[in-house]
C-alpha cells in the first residue's frame, strides 16, 4: 500500500516545506546583509564586522545567502523541502563540529565565535526537523470487505 505526502495540483505547502521557505528567506536575508555590513573588505581569516553579538565575514555571509537562495528553490516540493533539511543539517552540522575547535584560533577561516556556532548548531537541528519530520498521509485506506 502506498501513501501520497502531497497534493497531486502541488497547490498547498506542508508545515515542512513552509519551515524550509522560511528558513531560505532568514538565510538568504542574512547573507546578503552580511554581505552589505561587510562590503567585502574583509579576507579569509580575519576577524569580521560584529553585529549583534555575531561575528561575520564574506565568507559566511556567502554560504548563508546560496544556502537560504537553496532552500528557496527547494522549498517548493516535499522532496525538496527534506532534501534541503539534510543540507542544512549536514552542512551546519559540520560548520558547527568545526567552530567547536576553530572558535579563536589564528587558522580559523570562517572568523566563528561561540554565538555563530549555537546557531550553526540550531540550523543542524532544525534541518533534522525538517528531513525527518512527520507528514501527514492524505490517502484513503481502503479495506477490502470479504
Amino acid at each position: 500500500m502506498t501513501t501520497r505526502e502531497e497534493p497531486r495540483d502541488g497547490s498547498t505547502m506542508g508545515w515542512l516545506q513552509v519551515t524550509a521557505l522560511v528558513v531560505g528567506v532568514v538565510l538568504a536575508l542574512t547573507g546578503a546583509a552580511g554581505l552589505v555590513v561587510n562590503a567585502f573588505d574583509e579576507v579569509p581569516g580575519m576577524s569580521g564586522t560584529t553585529v549583534r553579538g555575531l561575528t561575520g565575514n564574506p565568507l559566511l555571509d556567502l554560504a548563508n545567502l546560496a544556502i537560504g537562495v537553496l532552500g528557496l528553490a527547494l522549498s517548493s516540493t516535499l522532496y525538496g523541502a527534506r532534501c534541503y533539511g539534510w543540507t542544512l543539517a549536514i552542512g551546519y552540522g559540520t560548520a558547527f563540529v568545526y567552530g567547536l575547535f576553530a572558535v579563536g584560533e589564528s587558522w580559523d577561516l570562517l572568523a566563528l565565535d561561540r554565538a555563530d556556532n549555537a546557531l550553526h548548531l540550531l540550523a543542524a537541528l532544525v534541518g533534522l526537523v525538517i528531513a525527518r519530520g512527520p507528514v501527514r498521509s492524505t490517502a484513503r485506506r481502503h479495506v477490502a470487505h470479504g
